[in-house]
This record gives C-alpha cells, structure tokens and sequence, in this order.
C-alpha cells in the first residue's frame, strides 16, 4: 500500500473479511511480525490486519517524520485503502500511543480499542542517562538482546529471540532515533479524553517500563469508561511474554465491549 506520501506500508491479512476485524499497531522496535503468536492464538475468529510502521520491517521509511500524528495520519490512510468499515485498534506500546490519538478522532468505523502496555499519552519523563541508552536500544545485536531481555519477563525461545533482534535491527536509522528524540515527547493528553468507545487496557505485572500504576493515573484516568486488566508474569512485551492471555483478552472484550459474538 502507498500513501499519497508515496510511502510503501507492508501489511498482512488474515482471517475471513466477515469476521471481526483487529487492526493491530506494533511496538517501538517491533514489526507486524511482533503479533504473530497472538493472532495465531485468534484462530479463524477474527479478520486480523497487522502492518509496520514507516520505517520498520518491510515498509518504507523514506519520507515519514515518525512523529505520533504522522504514523496516525499514515494508518488512518491505511484504513481508508483497506476499507475496513467496522474495526477494532489493538495498539502495543508506541503503537498504543498512535492508537489513542486515532480513537480520539472518532475515526468513522471504529468500534473499540485495546491498548497493550501503552505508552503515556503526556510526555515521558527520563533522566538524561536512561534516554541515552534508549535512543542506543537498537544499535547492534548485543544492545537489542539487553533490550529484550529488559522489556521481557523472561527470556523468550531462541527461535522468538532471534525474530525479536531481527526486527529491532530493521529499523532505519531515523525510525530508531525518533521514538526516544520526538515519539516519547509528544502530548496527547489532551486528545485522549475524547474517546468515546469501549477501551480496555492490558498492563503486564512485571512491566518494567510502564507500571500498572502509571497505567492508572495515565491512561485510565484520562479515557472516560476505559477498564484495566493485569496479565500475570508479563513484562513489557506482553504479545511476547503471554500471547495466550492477550488473544483471551481480546476475545473477550470484543465479545462483551463491541457487542460482538465470536465463531
């Protein structure tokens, strides 16, 4: 898919155009490759639509900032290409980021979303030594293995990891760099109170990045009717550490939050 940027989005279908549709957004660092172990948990229940982001895994990079509203913009775009008339947004991180500033626009179509250890939609606070060796996260293979080791609960199987470093690498070299320079900066805080569908969101007990706590006060407090759900020995990758649990939770939110009932 291109966009009238001329900006080429890798993606990939699965699942019956019929059925429920989760649109999932990925990690900073990650590719769609990121949801694989969730969507295969999804069986045929649902019409899955992972992609990368600019920059990231097969997509171009070329001509995007990375800022939060423009990777909105590039998958608003992205949903009007596809079609899609009735979804649901599953965000991871970053990608929770970009997810709440697209629900907050009451894009036409939306029903629901899920937002999987999101990032805070007011700018991140940290200290100037923390941000240095996150703007380094990605740089070689041994500084994305200390990464994942970082935002796991435990170390995944070595096919998992070596899939994880793969995708951490892919990056180009502006899409590394503008999470921790520009992404992490950016406040939305004041767009979130405007979602106005069903959001549930999903916080790993063992995140060392973002807490249950700054879940509460950051995301839950701000998104009107929005409801928690702590997944047990997770870290931060939660479609990593517990894919099982995740594809539950989203089986059961579409089920009784969008009013959907699933084959």
């Amino acid at each position: 898919m291109k966009s009238n940027t001329e900006m080429a989005l890798y993606v990939e279908q699965k699942g019956d155009k019929g059925k429920p549709c989760l649109l999932f957004l990925h990690y900073w660092g990650g590719t769609h490759r990121t949801w694989n172990k969730v969507i295969g948990e999804l069986g045929d229940s649902f019409h899955t639509v992972a992609f990368d982001f600019p920059g990231w895994g097969k997509s171009d990079g070329a001509s995007s900032d990375y800022s939060i509203t423009s990777l909105a913009d590039g998958t608003t775009e992205l949903i009007k290409h596809l079609g899609l008339s009735s979804f649901i947004l599953v965000g991871h991180s970053m990608g929770g980021k970009v997810a709440q500033l697209l629900a907050s626009r009451h894009l036409e179509g939306l029903e629901g979303v899920i937002l999987v250890a999101p990032a805070t939609p007011s700018p991140s606070q940290m200290p100037d030594e923390a941000k240095e060796q996150q703007i380094h996260a990605y740089d070689n293979r041994d500084t994305a293995l200390q990464t994942i080791e970082f935002l796991t609960a435990r170390m995944p199987d070595s096919k998992t990891i070596e899939q994880l470093i793969e995708d951490s690498l892919s990056g180009v070299p502006k899409a590394k760099l503008a999470w921790p320079t520009i992404g992490m900066s950016e406040d939305i805080s004041a767009e979130v109170p405007k979602i106005a569908v069903p959001t549930l969101v999903l916080a790993g007990e063992l995140d060392r990045l973002d807490s249950v706590e700054q879940h509460r006060h950051e995301i839950i407090a701000r998104i009107p009717g929005s409801t928690l759900e702590i997944i047990a020995e997770s870290g931060h990758l939660l479609p990593i550490d517990q894919p099982v649990r995740v594809a539950k939770a989203i089986t059961d939110f579409v089920e009784t939050h969008a009013g959907r009932s699933i084959d």
